[in-house]
């Protein structure tokens, strides 16, 4: 990092040296001058972190000099000399902006303490910038991509949540880059440095999950030989990114909001309360205000956890930023392919990745160019090298035009019917099967069956 620069200004150039003295021992690059004319000369060619100016000079007074420096140089703190008879002039000064005043006659630590407040100041202001920076460059640009109105409204709710430590909650459809938006936050948080534990909340069974969550101590239960960790635990002072936070049986939804309301847990099996700091990020895919009004997801919870909100928009909403993904894709996977060198996409390819709707959005694009980047024989990526179901899939315009025009709620019911009869098919008439491909529950299924009026009969002899 470049060293921080200061300007002093004052009519006895005694002062001047004397200031520069003191505040070089603090690692600051000094620049005097006796006029204040020739300061904002010097403020015009250089960039200052620090200026500290005599209030009482010739030609331009030190309040003047303020105003018109801030002008040149708006990030510079100014710090007011100030004899003892003008001290209401000083304090005047800073009620106007002057971040501090040193009274003369000084010692060298009345002169160190604001030099080191200010140089504290500039410091963060200099982190909080590399932090924004980190994020727009490491994470906008490499991993998580996008240059349309949406990405860039993510980008800026991003900034904010990592100079935050409020949870968060990400929703979007599957492959729309979740997990990735949470990983940058954490990695540009006060929490970098410590642990981002990942649970995927409908991975592990409801009777699995508070041990996962909590731990145990040793006899807790027939399987409980040893004592363990919980992911809460392993997250402590990091932070804990719940994925699919939809999935959360309703008993550990309220374990949950106690953790986020107390700071504190208790493994299963203990009865000592352990204390933790962690932040929660979480995803989830479905509605969460639709799971509130089913009485399936709390609202207080809810609440908890949607203090700063992101919603990643699906591929098709921001299609103009599939050419940027596609060459992002080819870079990241060229280093793989032997023998070869891909650049790029051809018109005739892009045009069709482009038409194509992408339901497993940004996800099952970067799989399509690693499967074409395979197939093709370079440098240009071929219509014919990406994968057939792609090729297949009919232009937007065309599939608006095939669909029968009917009204919402009918369009929605049969939609809704053929997929649960579909899922129901594909799991031979397992209802909890069933369930866990159209990621609800089974209660809701098994609600929906009987209102749909669907003969769960009929299904088993299909199946």
């Amino acid at each position: 990092m470049d060293r921080l620069k200061a300007l002093v200004v004052d009519d006895e150039e005694s002062i001047c040296e004397v200031v520069k003295e003191i505040i070089e021992t603090e690692g600051i690059d000094v620049d005097t001058t006796s006029s204040s004319l020739a300061a904002i000369d010097l403020a015009e060619k250089n960039s200052y972190d620090i200026i500290i100016s005599d209030l009482k000079m010739p030609d331009v007074g030190g309040l003047e000099l303020y105003d018109r420096i801030k002008e040149l140089s708006p990030d510079s703190t100014f710090i007011i000399i100030t004899a003892y008879g003008t001290i209401q002039s000083a304090v005047d000064a800073v009620k106007r902006g002057i971040y501090d005043y040193i009274q003369k006659p000084f010692t060298p630590d009345e002169v160190r303490i604001p030099v080191r407040r200010a140089l504290e100041k500039k410091m963060l202001e200099r982190e909080n910038r590399a932090l924004r920076t980190q994020i727009d460059t490491r994470y906008a640009f490499r991993n998580i991509l996008g240059s349309s109105k949406q990405m860039q409204e993510v980008f800026r709710v991003m900034r904010h949540a990592a100079a935050s430590d409020s949870n968060v909650l990400i929703t979007g459809e599957i492959g729309t880059g979740k997990e990735l938006v949470a990983r940058a936050i954490h990695s540009n948080s006060i929490r970098a440095k410590k642990k981002f534990v990942v649970l995927n909340c409908g991975s592990i069974p409801d009777g699995f999950m508070e041990s996962e969550l909590f731990g145990h101590v040793k006899g807790a239960f027939d399987e409980a030989i040893a004592d363990k960790r919980g992911l809460i635990e392993e997250a402590n002072r990091g932070t804990l990114f719940l994925d699919d936070i939809s999935e959360l049986a309703p008993a550990m939804q309220v374990k949950l909001l106690r953790v986020i309301h107390d700071g504190n847990f208790t493994k299963v099996g203990a009865f000592e309360p352990i204390t933790v700091n962690l932040r929660i990020i979480a995803a989830a895919v479905r509605d969460m205000r639709k799971l509130i009004a089913d009485k399936s997801f709390r609202e207080d919870l809810f609440y908890r956890m949607n203090v700063i909100p992101i919603k990643m928009p699906p591929l098709r909403e921001i299609r103009d930023d599939i050419p940027m993904l596609a060459t992002h894709f080819i870079h990241k996977y060229q280093p793989k392919v032997m023998g070869k060198e891909v650049t790029g996409v051809s018109k005739e390819a892009l045009q069709a990745l482009m038409n194509y709707h992408f339901p497993g959005n940004a996800r099952e694009l970067e799989n399509a160019i690693e499967y074409a980047i395979d197939f093709t024989s370079g440098p240009l990526i071929q219509r014919d090298d990406l994968p057939v179901y792609i090729l297949e899939g009919k232009p937007i315009s065309e599939e608006a035009e095939s669909i029968p025009i009917m009204p919402l709620k009918e369009a929605k019911e049969q939609l809704e019917k053929g997929l649960i009869m579909a899922a129901l098919i594909k799991s031979e008439g397992n209802v909890s099967e069933a369930a866990r491909l159209l990621n609800i529950h089974r209660q809701n299924l098994q609600q929906k069956i009987r209102l749909l009026g669907i003969d769960l009969l009929s299904i088993y002899h299909t199946s």
